[in-house]
């Protein structure tokens, strides 16, 4: 059944090739299209929820093979396996050996004969990357090495969020009327938004350190320990009266909060996330990295509660001691991460800083009409940081433009730490619950609706092939951020009517609303521009295309807040003409309301940019230009290179009696393995829509199953040769030039 199945093995012999060749649909059984390989595709004699175990009823039975897997002459592929989803010790039974390491031999030859346990403990999986560098991964990373990179994640957020949540009330002398900074209000609330701006800015350099020069392992640690924890410490030691002199250090602030905090904050946070989807098998497990995205932002959300619970409370009692708690908790958390460092995959940079800053100026030269000298021939090391055919295209400018979809949303969200906590302060505390502490009600919210979104609506939504575009969770987000700046509007006329009325304020209970209404337009708005920068991305610009979509983010919606503040500044006046609106009586004479429309017609003009039909088909139109570079692995001669090697050394330890891989003695085709196995090359054929992309979008086309584009490829398949025979004999020609190369 060799001649009928398109999964035949290879051969280097020219007669098996022809052979190949004369495969047509006169000797091809008609059978619809086969399942795809990342879920399931409606097929038209069965419905929607066949199993995926149980081939269609009219499918030829020879199609369909045995999952396991020995020291035979080729290899087969079980067609209930996710191949995007590689996590347990028998799937590996159905995996190509050249995505096996030695790790896993080792494992069969011990004692237990590679029982699961000891298969767990192993980095079976394997991937070579463009350069021929290998690199091993666990079949669960998450437990194995990701929960480190988590952890760290939860304890930095928490000392992030324990400060910022807090610094407009330190500044402004709320925690200690006799040692502050005696900052105005608008005063301390520039601050802040230009520490958090600063935060989301930097990113750049840490992006360009770990691409480049140090990779992202070393990155976080050099971030942590040169910026991040002596700027919390410098922070927390002008806490302390008379301890760095004997009136406030306001130039000790500055230099905490505005430099060394945010520039840490930014290599750390341009790396981690990135960091942490890399433990993963880029093909085998690209699946597995929408779990680990959901798990990291719950992480953030569990940082940012506990720190804002913390911290604030403690702030009441005592400043200083509540400022330190979160220089010990993040050096804790370098801790951590330091002790995982064994277990983790450490990709090596993959680009020259002194190449890519030289293009970056030959791009504005380009830009203003000029070229430089360097810019007019195309050298080989410049060549390396040309993307590759088979990766993705999309530009960095491109992912900032998309993540500026964002923009409006954030700028609703920025307010959280700024003029909500203006609003809060005039408030009455409920127990011990004050504006800071506020916060939390938009951590809880992504806690909750995180859980309940990302576990229940979108697998519901999944199952019916129903998705959501991309830019329609921007305008979902947007909407919601409408929704709280609303609450805030309501909540500023109920302290303004209740002031006239009785001389009193309202309960800051009142601020639960917009805090909550913001954390869900988190989920949709903030996460899916985070998936967005990874999914298309380029593999060698990964950290710096999450620089790209944080300064978009956090960045420039806080610059913008800047900008508004200041053109927004007369409506922060009180009676008097200053700025110190942190009292009732003197915010009850401003005008902050105004400043709250403003940001609602923003958040409104984010809703309909969002929904617009060409902005819908131009995200989109991107998404599915990256998803083909997950259908088409990369091949280069490097690749090649080192699976033939790979190769050779499996069959001599064969012929010598060791145990070893399963061998392919047959098998030439050195394209990359995963385009040999049965289920890519379905991929390649049927498997155009639904798309699953590298981090789990929730965006696709239609159903296939009345889609006129499988009705055409069905159509096809009957008079052209099929594109798995011409990817093979493609397949043959390059590895006859490798063979022959000296």
């Amino acid at each position: 059944m060799a001649t009928n199945s398109v999964s035949a093995t290879h051969s280097r012999n020219s007669s098996n090739s022809s052979e190949a060749i004369s495969l047509s649909a006169s000797s091809r059984p008609q059978i619809p299209p086969p399942p795809h390989p990342n879920r399931l595709i409606p097929q038209p004699s069965a419905p929607a929820s066949t199993p995926r175990s149980s081939p269609p009823s009219n499918m030829n039975t020879n199609d369909v093979e045995s999952p396991s897997i020995s020291r035979s002459n080729s290899f087969v592929i079980d067609t209930s396996i996710h191949l995007t989803r590689i996590s347990s010790p028998s799937h590996l039974k159905s995996l190509p050996s050249d995505f096996l390491s030695e790790e896993y031999t080792v494992a069969l030859t011990t004692r237990d004969g590679g029982d699961k346990a000891q298969l767990h403990k192993c980095r079976p999986l394997l991937h070579i990357d463009e350069a021929g560098h290998e690199y091993k991964y666990y079949l669960q990373p998450m437990k194995m090495a990701v929960i480190y990179i988590l952890v760290v994640e939860m304890l930095e957020r928490f000392s992030f969020y324990g400060i910022n949540y807090t610094t407009t009330a330190y500044l402004t002398g709320e925690y200690n009327e006799e040692w502050n900074a005696d900052l105005p209000s608008i005063t301390a609330s520039s601050y802040v938004s230009i520490s958090t701006a600063v935060a989301y800015t930097t990113p750049f350099i840490g992006a360009l350190l770990a691409d480049n020069i140090l990779g992202e392992y070393t990155t976080v640690l050099l971030g942590s320990v040169l910026c991040y924890i002596p700027g919390l410490l410098l922070i927390a030691l002008t806490t302390i009266p008379q301890f760095l002199g004997n009136h406030f250090n306001a130039s000790a602030v500055r230099w905490g909060l505005l430099i060394l905090w945010p520039i840490g904050t930014g290599m750390v946070k341009a790396c981690v996330n990135v960091f942490g989807a890399k433990q993963f098998h880029p093909i085998l497990q690209s699946s597995l990295i929408e779990t680990y995205y959901v798990n990291f932002y719950m992480c953030i959300n569990i940082g940012a509660l506990t720190g804002g619970i913390i911290v604030p409370i403690v702030a009441q009692w005592n400043v200083s001691v509540a400022y330190f708690i979160p220089v010990v908790i993040l050096g804790l958390g370098v801790g951590l991460f330091v002790a995982g460092g064994g277990k983790y995959v450490k990709p090596k940079p993959k680009q020259d800083l002194h190449l890519v800053l030289s293009e970056v100026g030959n791009a504005v030269m380009r830009c203003c009409g000029r070229q430089s000298s360097s810019g007019r021939r195309t050298t080989q090391k410049y060549s390396r940081i040309q993307p590759s055919t088979s990766e993705s295209k999309v530009g960095i400018g491109t992912i900032a433009l998309v993540s500026g979809l964002v923009v409006p949303f954030n700028v609703a969200y920025a307010q959280m730490a700024t003029t909500f906590i203006l609003q809060g302060t005039v408030m009455k505390n409920y127990w011990i619950i004050d504006a800071p502490m506020m916060n939390n009600a938009d951590a809880i919210s992504v806690l909750a609706f995180g859980y309940l979104i990302g576990n229940i609506i979108y697998p519901a939504l999944n199952e019916r092939q129903i998705k959501i575009p991309t830019t329609y969770k921007f305008a979902i987000g947007s909407a919601f951020g409408a929704a709280a700046v609303g609450c805030a509007i309501l909540t500023d006329y109920a302290i303004h009517a209740e002031y006239k009325r009785s001389g009193e304020s309202i309960t800051v209970l009142w601020q639960v609303w917009p805090y909550f209404l913001i954390g869900i337009g988190e989920i949709f708005a903030v996460s899916a521009a985070y998936e967005f920068a990874f999914t298309v991305a380029p593999a060698k610009m990964k950290t710096l295309a999450s620089a790209a979509n944080l300064f978009m983010v956090g960045g420039a919606p806080n610059v913008f807040c800047i900008l508004l503040y200041n053109a927004c500044a007369s409506w922060f006046l009180n009676s008097r003409g200053t700025t110190n609106i942190h009292h009732l009586k003197d915010y009850a004479t401003a005008k902050v309301v105004n400043y709250f429309w403003i940001l609602e017609l923003i958040c409104i003009f984010g809703i309909v940019i969002n929904v617009l039909p060409s902005v819908k088909n131009w995200v989109a139109d991107l998404e599915d230009a990256a998803a083909e570079t997950v259908k088409s692995p990369m091949s280069t001669p490097s690749i090649r290179k080192t699976l033939m090697q790979r190769r050779k050394l499996r069959k001599e330890s064969g012929s010598s009696g060791s145990i070893s891989f399963p061998t392919q003695s047959q098998d030439t085709n050195e394209e990359t393995p995963l385009v040999k196995t049965k289920k890519h090359q379905n991929y390649l054929k049927y498997g155009s829509a639904p798309v699953l992309m590298k981090s789990g979008s929730m965006r696709a086309g239609p159903s296939l199953k009345n889609s006129p584009q499988r009705v055409k490829r069905q159509q096809d398949s009957t008079a052209a040769v099929p594109l798995q025979v011409r990817e093979k004999l493609l397949g043959l020609e390059e590895a006859k030039k490798a063979s022959n190369a000296p």
